[in-house]
C-alpha cells in the first residue's frame, strides 16, 4: 500500500524526522488559507498523487505570493499529471499540499528498501538528490551508496559513519544530524512494517540542517493489520480500480503493457507463464491468479477484467489442477463462456489430475475460439500465434 506525500510527512513527525511545514488542500480557497497559517512569503504547490516526478510533470511549482498560490492550486487540482511512474495515462490530482520554502543549499537522496539478495533493509542515499533515482542507476551507477543493515542488530553508528563519509560530509555537527536523520528513518522502516521509504530530494539548509523535502512510502499489505493508522490512510482513488475489483473476487491481478491475458493458478506459474509468452515472442497483458481453487464465477470475473484492456487479442489460461481436478476446471471454462462475452481467442492448457478428460471436455464443447494447448511450450506458442492472427 502507498500513501501521499502529506501522509508520509505525517509518519516523518511520528519520528521526529525533521520537514518543512505543510498544509493539505482540496480547493484552491484552502490553498490560500494555508498559506496564510504557515506565514512567509514564499510557498511550494504540490500535486498529491501515488507516483514520482511530479516536478517535472508539472506538479510541484513555486508561488511568491497569495495570489500565485491560487492561481497554482487552480492549475494543478483537477489536472491529469503525466509523469515517468504514471506512464501516459497519467493520474488525476484531486488535493494539493502547500507547504513553506525552505533555504536550499545542497540537495541529496536518502531511502530505505529491501534487496531481498541480500535478505536485509538497504539504506540508499546519493549525492544526486532531485534526480530520479532510476537515472542515476543508469548513468552513474557509482554515484549511489548502499549499506546493508542486519535487522538482528539493527542501524549501528558504523553504518551512520560510513553513510556520511560516502557523502562527503565532513563537518562534524552535520555528520552528527545525518546519522540521527538516517537512524530515525531506519527505525521507522522497521517499526511500521515499511516496504520502501524515498526521500527525494533531501535538503540540506543554509545553517546545515536537514530537512525531508519530499517523502514517499509503500508498506507490506500483509501487515496493515498491525498498523490501523496507516491503513486508514489508503486512498483507493489512486489504486488501480481493475485490481481493487479482482481482490474482492480473491483474485490477484497486475495490468502490463502486452496484447496475450494470462488466467493462471499459483504466483510461481504464472510468473513461468509470462516468462514462456515472451520466450515464445509474445507478451503479456497481466498477471492473474485465480488462487487453487478456480471455478466458473472466478475464471468468469477474470475473463471479465482481463478483456477490459482493449490491447488483448488472445488469452491464455494455464492451470495445474491439483486441489480442483481438470475436468472441473474445463467445465468451468465453458460455464464462464457463458457468464462472459468471450470475443478473443483463448488457448487452454491443464495439467494435473484427469488433464486427458478435461482436453476431450474442451474439444468436443466445438467452440471455435477455445484452443487447447498440450503443454506450456505449446499452449504459449498457440496463444502468440493467436494474438498476431496467426
Amino acid at each position: 500500500m502507498n500513501i501521499h506525500e502529506y501522509q508520509a510527512k505525517q509518519i516523518f513527525a511520528q519520528y521526529d524526522v525533521p520537514t518543512p511545514r505543510g498544509i493539505i488542500a482540496n480547493t484552491p480557497d484552502e490553498a490560500v488559507a494555508n498559506a496564510k497559517e504557515l506565514g512567509g512569503d514564499i510557498w511550494v504547490v504540490k500535486a498529491q498523487i501515488h507516483a514520482g516526478g511530479r516536478g517535472l510533470g508539472g506538479g510541484v511549482k513555486l508561488a511568491k505570493n497569495l495570489e500565485e498560490v491560487r492561481a497554482l492550486a487552480s492549475e494543478i487540482l483537477g489536472m491529469t499529471l503525466v509523469t515517468h511512474q504514471t506512464g501516459p495515462e497519467g493520474k488525476l490530482v484531486q488535493k494539493v499540499y502547500i507547504e513553506e520554502g525552505a533555504d536550499i543549499k545542497d540537495e541529496l537522496y536518502l531511502g530505505v528498501v529491501l534487496d531481498r539478495a541480500k535478505e536485509m533493509p538497504v539504506i540508499m542515499a546519493s549525492t544526486e538528490g532531485g534526480m530520479a533515482i532510476e537515472d542515476v542507476a543508469h548513468d552513474t551507477p557509482e554515484k549511489i551508496i548502499k549499506i546493508a543493515v542486519d535487522p538482528a542488530i539493527g542501524f549501528q553508528g558504523f553504518h551512520g559513519r560510513e553513510l556520511v563519509f560516502a557523502l562527503g560530509i565532513t563537518d562534524k555537527n552535520e555528520q552528527k544530524k545525518m546519522i540521527d536523520f538516517a537512524s530515525k528513518l531506519y527505525r521507522l522502516y522497521m517499526e511500521k512494517d515499511a516496504e520502501m521509504i524515498e526521500i527525494n530530494p533531501l535538503i540540506k539548509t543554509g545553517s546545515g540542517d536537514f530537512l525531508a523535502l519530499d517523502g514517499k512510502m509503500g508498506f507490506d499489505d500483509s501487515a496493515l493489520g498491525r498498523h490501523p493508522d496507516i491503513e486508514a490512510m489508503r486512498d483507493i482513488s489512486e489504486e488501480d480500480a481493475d485490481e481493487r475489483e479482482a481482490a474482492q473476487y480473491g483474485l490477484s491481478y497486475i495490468a502490463l503493457d502486452g496484447e496475450i491475458g494470462c488466467m493462471v493458478n499459483g504466483a510461481g506459474l504464472a510468473m513461468g507463464t509470462m516468462d514462456t509468452i515472451n520466450y515464445m515472442g509474445g507478451t503479456p497483458a497481466n498477471f492473474l491468479d485465480v488462487g487453487g481453487s478456480a471455478n466458473a464465477q472466478t475464471v468468469a470475473k477474470g475473463f471479465e477484467i482481463i478483456l477490459k484492456n482493449p490491447k488483448v487479442k488472445a488469452i491464455f489460461v494455464n492451470i495445474f489442477g491439483g486441489i480442483v481436478r481438470c475436468d472441473r476446471i474445463a467445465n468451468g471454462i465453458l460455464e464462464a463462456t457463458k457468464i462472459t462475452d468471450v470475443n478473443v481467442p483463448v488457448i487452454v492448457r491443464l495439467d494435473g489430475t484427469n488433464a486427458p478428460e478435461a482436453a476431450e471436455i474442451l474439444k468436443n464443447a466445438n467452440i471455435a475460439n477455445i484452443i487447447v494447448g498440450t503443454d506450456l511450450g505449446d499452449g504459449a506458442a498457440k496463444a502468440v500465434a493467436a494474438a498476431k492472427g496467426v
